[in-house]
């Protein structure tokens, strides 16, 4: 099952059927009752968190979110798993991860993501598609490394952060909780909790 049913799902979707070893049941979809039944993305979307309770009954196993809100993932996790539920990994094929590497359950590594050796990536965190993860780097849960962004070697990523569009990280720079990073951003210092910052070089712009 795929908790989400707009863009990110559709990544999502793309991964879970390239890796074969799921089959998608359908989506969810909070708060578009109207919604429920329609077709999208190849499967049906069943309705929303109030179908959690039927779906192990009805012979689904794992979920998988399919949404880059890294605070609501990391919310919802344990409503998932307190239904019976396993969060799935999803990992393009042709991703490339270290054999060493460490990924955490109901993370999403898009195509043509790079996780270098000895990193390690949090549960329910994204590599999206095209970003580079390079050595020693440690990406808390829920957070996002969106598309074309690159770390360099032992950057510490905060859960829940946000690392924007092709932005860069210089090695060893550590991005606190929440953080948000611009998109194009180049990022040389560490930047503290909660606070977004972007420019290049990048500078702390306000809270979160």
């Amino acid at each position: 099952m795929v908790w989400g049913a707009s863009g990110h799902a559709r990544v999502v979707a793309d991964i879970v059927r390239e890796q074969g070893e799921h089959e998608i049941a359908g989506f969810l979809e909070d708060g578009a009752p109207a919604g429920a039944g329609r077709e999208f993305c190849g499967a049906r979307v069943l309705g929303g968190r109030e179908q959690l309770s039927s779906l192990r009954a009805g012979g689904v196993t794992h979920l998988v979110f399919g949404f880059g809100d890294g605070e609501a993932r990391l919310r919802l996790a344990p409503l998932v798993l307190e239904h019976g539920l396993a969060l799935a990994t999803a990992i393009h094929p042709r991703a490339v991860v270290a054999r060493d590497a460490s990924i955490g359950a109901g993370s999403v590594i898009a195509a043509g993501a790079v996780v270098g050796p000895g990193s390690t990536i949090g549960a329910n965190a994204i590599v999206n598609t095209l970003a580079g993860v390079d050595h020693d780097c440690v990406v808390g849960e829920g957070a996002h490394v969106c598309p074309g962004a690159r770390l360099g070697g032992g950057v510490t990523v905060g859960e829940r952060a946000w690392v924007g569009i092709g932005a860069t990280v210089r090695d060893r720079v550590r991005l606190g909780r929440g953080a948000v990073i611009g998109a194009g951003a180049v990022v040389l210092h560490d930047v503290p909790d909660g606070v977004v910052a972007y420019g290049v070089p990048a500078k702390a712009v306000r809270r979160a």
